[in-house]
């Protein structure tokens, strides 16, 4: 397809916006900055214009690094920074979160404009792990790694948790693996068993990680990673 023809089939642009942003040298592929309107390009291209992705997928997949204090939001009303603040201008959809994490829980956050895809990474029915890792202001029990994988009542719930998996990586530090997605859940787990969690991260959805992003940072999901939810 034709680069300008295909700027304006997946963006917003119109052909003539597409040219104009073409010929002023506000578009590159695959890093090279093209003048080249004719200029023959490919799905599986990684093409921008004016520092923006422009995906023939029709859909937007983003892993974030979510700072401490900044809001798991999409609300235009806040005053505090949400992580749509931090993506802002790399894609003119709207977007959503797969997951929020509260205002102190660093870590990552997945955003998207596919909503089917999202209730995949969301809904307990799909049983996707999102993993943990945790600072304890009490030492942590040995016996909490048992109580955790069989399950555990917590305050205003019907029913107990799913099985979840607490790995000890230190005295005070652990690294624990959930498929639910409760209110606060990784924090009520640990206040039910008498520990306060001093500091939480979460590390890793499916397969998808933080890579070596830098807090504030992201990167747009691969296709391997988008179809790895799907399975």
């Amino acid at each position: 397809m034709r680069l300008d023809k295909f700027i304006a089939t997946h963006s917003e642009a119109s052909r003539t916006l597409a040219k104009a942003a073409i010929k002023s040298g506000r578009a590159r592929v695959n890093g090279v900055v093209v003048k080249d309107q004719g200029l023959k390009v490919k799905p599986e291209d990684e093409i921008f214009v004016n520092g923006q992705l422009i995906s023939a997928s029709g859909e937007t997949y983003i892993a974030l690094y979510k700072p401490e204090g900044v809001l798991s939001s999409t609300g235009e009303e806040e005053e505090d920074d949400t992580v749509i603040d931090l993506v802002d201008g790399f894609t003119h959809k709207e977007l959503h979160i797969a997951g929020r994490l509260d205002k102190d829980t660093t870590g990552l956050v997945l955003l998207t404009s596919d909503g089917k895809w999202s209730h995949r990474v969301t809904s307990p029915k799909f049983a996707c792990e999102k993993v943990y890792r945790v600072k304890l202001a009490d030492p942590i029990d040995e016996e909490i790694v048992e109580i955790f994988a069989e399950g555990l009542m917590l305050r205003g719930e019907i029913k107990e948790t799913l099985p979840a998996k607490l790995e000890l990586l230190g005295e005070r530090e652990g690294r624990l693996t959930i498929t639910e997605g409760k209110y606060h859940q990784v924090r009520r787990m640990f206040g039910a068993v008498g520990n306060k969690v001093v500091e939480l991260e979460r590390e890793m959805i499916g397969c998808v990680t933080l890579r070596d992003l830098e807090p504030g940072e992201f990167y747009e999901l691969d296709p391997e990673e988008v179809a790895s939810f799907l399975k």
